[in-house]
This record gives C-alpha cells, structure tokens and sequence, in this order.
C-alpha cells in the first residue's frame, strides 16, 4: 500500500534509529515513507505506526533498526534481492507471497475497502456496485488481486497507480479506490479531500513482517516475531495502536 504524502521527498533515503548499541545486529525495515498514517515524513522525520512498531520490535530484539525508503512497488524486489531484510508497510499475507517469504505472525487486522468521491456513497455501496466502474488500486498491491478474484472482476476496470488514487477519485477520475479500511477511515477523517467511504469492508486481510524464506531469513523472522509476541503480550502494540487510530488494530476481534 502506497500514499501520494511527501513521496518525492523521502525516495532512496535511509533513516536510521539507534534501538540498542552500536555493536548490535541491524535489522534493514524497507517502507514507502509515504502511506499515512502508517509510514510518512513530516518536518523531515520519518514517522507513523509502523516506525514505531519496529522501534518497539528493535528495542525488545536487540537490533538496530535502519529504515530504507522507495516506492511501495518497489519493496518485494528489494527484500528478495537482500537490500533490505523485511518491509513493514501494510504487508497482507496471501497464499502467493507464503510461498515466497517467511512470514511473522499477523501484527494488524484489517479488511478491504472501497471509498468513493463524497456525494456517490449511496450509489457505490460496496464492490458489487464496481460493476462497469474503473476503480484505482496501488500498483504492487494485494488490492488489485482481491479486486481480479471477485466473480465479476471482468465488468470492472481496475486501474493501478503509484500515487495519488485519493486525488484522482475525489476529482472524478476513477470511479473508486480500493484500500484498506483503517488507511481509508484515516485519509478520509485527516485529508480536505472529499471521500467517502462505501459500505463495509469486503474482505479480511491480515499484516505481517515478510522475511527471506532462507536459514537466514527464518532466523531472523524468529527473532522478530517473539519480539512481537511480548509486544502484544505486554500491551506495547495496542497502545502504540491507540496512539495512531484511537483503537486497537493489533489484535483479532
């Protein structure tokens, strides 16, 4: 998943956060730096849940977190060419990326969500209605093949961005975005553009940490995960969730 916020601005940039010694192992976190209010740049500083997320992740490890930025689409390539170690960016485990990655348990419950120029909820109400629509995914996301497993993926024109799918439905040039529904609920509450969300989430996903699936990857997909084991255990996650959302996102419902 991919925001249009200071995108330019954070391309190729690394960011670095000193959670243990110097002389601990680093963990390298690959995200886009721009998905508010997930991963952005405000005043030049790299912020949002999922920083803070793995700065907890760091913390409770003993790694030393550096964070690379690129494009969303760009971010699989990265993590299986061994540029950076694992994406934290709203990854959603599917069956295609579980036979390629080692995977964390799920540290964010979500679903799918379609949103709509404000004004056209009452006649999009959800994906049945995309029938005949183009709709704007992020490129690179899981959204576009959710959209393509509906019976009737071949009525709807999905159309793939790297940015800017919120200013495009608002000005009418698509007919809808997908995305998921925490990052839409947000958009829509803290943006002046005129969205809407339509109908209920149509779809469950869930988030994790993707690691290589090699003797390394594991290793480190262990040692990650039991962090986020007492993470969640301790209460650490769903505050840092209440902070961003007001809710907890962290835990199934």
């Amino acid at each position: 998943m991919l925001r249009a916020l200071a995108i330019a601005a954070v391309a190729a940039v690394s960011f670095v956060t000193m959670a243990h010694a110097q002389d601990s192992a680093t963990l390298k976190v690959g995200m886009s730096g721009g998905y508010f209010p997930f991963t952005f740049v405000k005043q030049d500083k790299l912020q949002g849940f999922e920083v803070d997320v793995m700065n907890a992740v760091g913390a409770e490890a003993g790694l030393e977190v550096e964070y690379v930025t690129m494009s969303f689409s760009g971010l699989i390539g990265a993590l299986s060419s061994g540029r950076i170690d694992t994406i934290a960016n709203q990854i959603t485990i599917t069956p295609e990326r579980e036979a390629t990655f080692a995977f964390t348990q799920p540290y964010v419950y979500d679903g799918a969500q379609v949103v709509v120029k404000k004004g056209n909820e009452s006649r999009i109400t959800g994906p049945e209605d995309l029938k005949g629509r183009t709709v704007a995914v992020n490129l690179g996301s899981n959204f576009e093949q959710l959209l393509r497993e509906l019976p009737y993926a071949d009525e709807i024109n999905i159309k793939t961005y790297e940015s800017n799918i919120e200013q495009d439905t608002a000005l009418g040039r698509v007919d809808a975005f997908v995305m998921d529904r925490v990052s839409s609920a947000q958009v829509i509450q803290k943006s002046p553009l005129p969205l809407a969300l339509a109908g209920q989430p149509f779809s469950e996903i869930h988030n994790a940490l993707p690691f290589r699936n090699d003797e390394a990857g594991r290793a480190l997909r262990d040692q990650v995960d039991a962090a986020l084991t007492k993470l969640k255990a301790d209460g650490t996650l769903a505050k840092i969730s209440q902070t961003w959302f007001a809710s907890d996102i962290t835990s199934a419902k």
